[in-house]
């Protein structure tokens, strides 16, 4: 099966090359790798294009921000599967693809994978701070404000078909509003794969400080009451300390 791969960017000229590299180091071989950037001025166009035909698809337009770069990517795409990873993330280790296709392989029925994510410092990529793990969730578990790791989820190119693409009307949530979708309303198919896909710098917009915790509380209740799914301030406030714990807990 051949598998998208999508990058988004804006002025990441310090990480993208190994988020690209990590993609092209990849041991599975039938990958189409798409990138979106939204108009960068600090040389990450540059970089990109020295990549020269490894890249299979690149954008580089203004757009209507990080979902809508998304959007772009997945409306390129043509491969059977569709992987989102963002400019500053990287695969861990080469074979992620592969584990991934075996996955699909293995249990041909189902619209999604989904994995883990290892959190890392900017200075020490290879020190796990803090791990996110999908293996425990389950979609009731929307309705308090929990979801899969996005950026280790793999969906069909027919899923997307089926529920759309992103919702523009969020800054932070809408991969949160997709899985809603996803899960609850259209009830899709997923088969978890308890190993880290994905490893994330510190410091990304839906886990900067105070605020972004309100946005994004705030975005997940509109999310849960436009698709008519239950849910109150009380019950996605229970996350917090969830998330709190897991700051101090590091994967063995």
């Amino acid at each position: 099966m051949k598998i998208s791969i999508i990058t988004v960017v804006w002025n990441g000229k310090d990480t993208i090359r190994h988020a690209i590299d990590s993609v092209l180091n990849q041991t599975y071989k039938d990958i189409e790798y798409i990138v979106i950037d939204a108009d960068s001025i600090d040389g990450t166009v540059e970089i990109v294009k020295s990549y020269g035909n490894k890249i299979t698809k690149f954008v580089s337009e203004k757009d209507d921000g990080l979902y809508d770069a998304m959007n772009k990517g997945i409306a390129l795409a043509t491969g059977d599967i569709i992987g989102i990873l963002n400019s500053d993330d990287f695969y861990p280790n080469q074979h992620v693809i592969s584990d991934v296709a075996q996955c699909f392989e293995m249990t041909a029925n189902v619209d999604m994978v989904l994995g883990n994510v290892d959190f890392v410092p900017a200075e020490n990529l290879s020190k796990i701070v803090r791990f996110y793990s999908s293996f425990k969730f389950a979609p009731w578990k929307l309705r308090y404000g929990f979801m899969p790791a996005h950026p280790a989820a793999f969906i069909k190119r027919t899923a997307y078909k089926k529920v759309g693409l992103y919702k523009l009307g969020y800054k932070i949530a809408a991969d949160f509003e997709m899985f809603v979708r996803m899960l609850i309303m259209y009830k899709l198919t997923y088969v978890k794969l308890d190993q880290a896909l994905v490893r994330m710098r510190i410091g990304g917009v839906s886990s900067s400080g105070i605020k972004s915790y309100w946005i994004i509380t705030r975005e997940i209740l509109q999310a849960l009451k436009r698709n008519g799914v239950y849910s109150n301030l009380f019950f996605v406030f229970m996350r917090l300390p969830v998330k709190f714990i897991q700051r101090f807990v590091t994967r063995k």
